[in-house]
C-alpha cells in the first residue's frame, strides 16, 4: 500500500497564525514595552483569514486578544492608551479576517461547482473510448493547456459503424470555450455520419459541412479520420493534420503521410485539393498513435521541440494505459513544467482479426 504524506506547503501555511503570534510574544517579552512589537499579534488572525476558514479565523483572533491582553498587562500598557490600541488592532484585523476567509470559501466552492460541471461536460464531450474495439486495443490521453480545465480545443472519438471501427482526432483553432464549442460541433457531426457514410471522402465533406455552417469567423479544425475494416489495412484521411506515427512490431517508426494534404475542416470554401484517402498496411502488434500537434510542439526550456519518434520505445509496455501514461509523463518532463497547448494522444494496436466491430467497455 502506498502511503501519501501531506504537502509541505499547506502544512507550513496552516501553521503560520500561531508562528507569527509566538515570535511577536517572544520579542516582546525580551525587547520590553518600548519596542512597540504588541500590535503586530494581529499577524496571527491575518494570516489566518488567508489560510483558513471563519471559524479557525475567530478562534486565532481571540487567542490573540488574550494575548494582547496578556502581554498589555505584563508591559503595564493599560496605563495608557497603547494597550487599547493593540486590542483595538486585532479586533478589526481578525474581523477583516472572517470577511476575508468567507469570501474565500464562496470562491472556493463555486471553483468546485465549475470543476464538476467540467467533469460531467468532458464526459459527454470525451467519451471514454472503449478498451477493445473490433481488432483494435485502444487507450487515450488528454491534457488541456487551459489551468483548472477538464476539456479544450483538442478532441477525439472511437466509433463502431457498419463500415468498420472509425477514429477522428482534431485540433481546433484557438483555444477557451469557443474551442469547446467548436469542438461539440466536431464530434457531433462525426457521430452521426460515421453510421451513415459509406466512405470517409463522404464523412470528411459531411464534417466539412457542419464546420462551415456552425462555425462563424476564419475558425478551423485540423483533423485525421481512420477506418479499419476486418482486414489488416487502416484507410486515412488527413485535413491539415499532423501525421499519425506507426510503430511497427518488428522494429522502426514510419509517419505515413497522403500524397497531398487537403485544408483543415471549415476552410473548404477557400479550394485546394480534394481530400484523398490513403492505405496504410498494419501487422499483429503493430500501433498506430494519433496526437495533436500540442504534443510534437511541446518544448523544453531550450526551446527544442519533443522528439516523438524517438519515443517510441515507451510504447512497448505490453499494457496500452500504462504505456501512453509514460509517454505523456515523458512529455510533460520535456515541457518542464505544464504544457503551452492541449495535447491529446490516443494510441491504438492492432491485434490481428477480429469476428466483427465490437466494442468491450472502458
Amino acid at each position: 500500500m502506498t502511503v501519501h504524506k501531506p504537502a509541505a506547503g499547506p502544512v507550513v501555511l496552516s501553521c503560520l497564525p500561531a508562528a507569527a503570534m509566538t515570535v511577536v510574544m517572544v520579542a516582546d517579552v525580551v525587547a520590553g514595552p518600548g519596542v512597540g512589537f504588541l500590535p503586530l499579534v494581529s499577524l496571527g488572525p491575518a494570516f489566518s483569514g488567508l489560510v483558513g476558514g471563519w471559524r479557525r479565523t475567530v478562534l486565532t483572533g481571540a487567542v490573540a486578544l488574550l494575548l494582547c491582553v496578556g502581554l498589555g498587562v505584563y508591559d503595564g500598557l493599560f496605563e495608557e492608551r497603547r494597550g487599547f490600541t493593540a486590542m483595538a488592532s486585532v479586533m478589526g484585523v481578525t474581523g477583516a479576517g472572517v470577511a476575508a476567509a468567507v469570501m474565500r470559501s464562496r470562491k472556493e466552492a463555486e471553483l468546485a461547482e465549475v470543476r464538476s460541471v467540467a467533469e460531467v461536460a468532458q464526459r459527454v464531450l470525451l467519451r471514454p473510448v472503449p478498451r477493445s474495439a473490433g481488432t483494435l486495443q485502444a487507450a487515450v490521453s488528454y491534457t488541456s493547456a487551459v489551468a483548472e480545465a477538464r476539456i479544450g480545443g483538442d478532441l477525439y472519438d472511437v466509433i463502431a459503424s457498419p463500415y468498420g471501427i472509425r477514429v477522428i482526432v482534431g485540433d481546433v483553432q484557438g483555444k477557451g470555450l469557443a474551442a469547446v464549442e467548436t469542438a461539440a460541433v466536431v464530434l457531433g457531426a462525426f457521430r452521426e455520419a460515421a453510421h451513415d457514410e459509406p466512405d470517409l471522402v463522404g464523412l470528411g465533406e459531411r464534417l466539412e459541412r457542419s464546420v462551415a455552417r456552425e462555425v462563424e469567423g476564419e475558425k478551423f479544425v485540423t483533423a485525421v479520420l481512420a477506418e479499419f475494416g476486418p482486414g489488416r489495412e487502416a484507410v486515412l484521411l488527413n485535413h491539415g493534420h499532423p501525421a499519425p506515427m506507426i510503430v511497427r512490431e518488428a522494429g522502426g517508426v514510419d509517419f505515413p503521410e497522403p500524397d497531398a494534404f487537403c485544408l483543415p475542416l471549415g476552410l473548404g470554401a477557400h479550394g485546394g485539393e480534394a481530400p484523398a484517402p490513403y492505405r496504410v498496411d498494419l501487422a499483429p502488434g503493430d500501433q498506430l498513435l494519433l496526437y495533436t500537434d500540442g504534443v510534437t510542439e511541446a518544448r523544453d526550456p531550450r526551446g527544442s521541440f519533443y522528439p516523438l519518434p524517438d519515443r517510441a520505445h515507451l510504447l512497448k509496455e505490453p499494457d496500452a494505459d500504462r504505456a501512453l501514461r509514460a509517454l505523456r509523463d515523458d512529455l510533460v518532463r520535456h515541457a518542464a513544467g505544464p504544457l503551452h497547448d492541449d495535447a491529446a494522444m490516443l494510441l491504438l494496436r492492432y491485434r490481428g482479426r477480429s469476428g466483427g466491430a465490437s466494442f468491450t467497455g472502458p
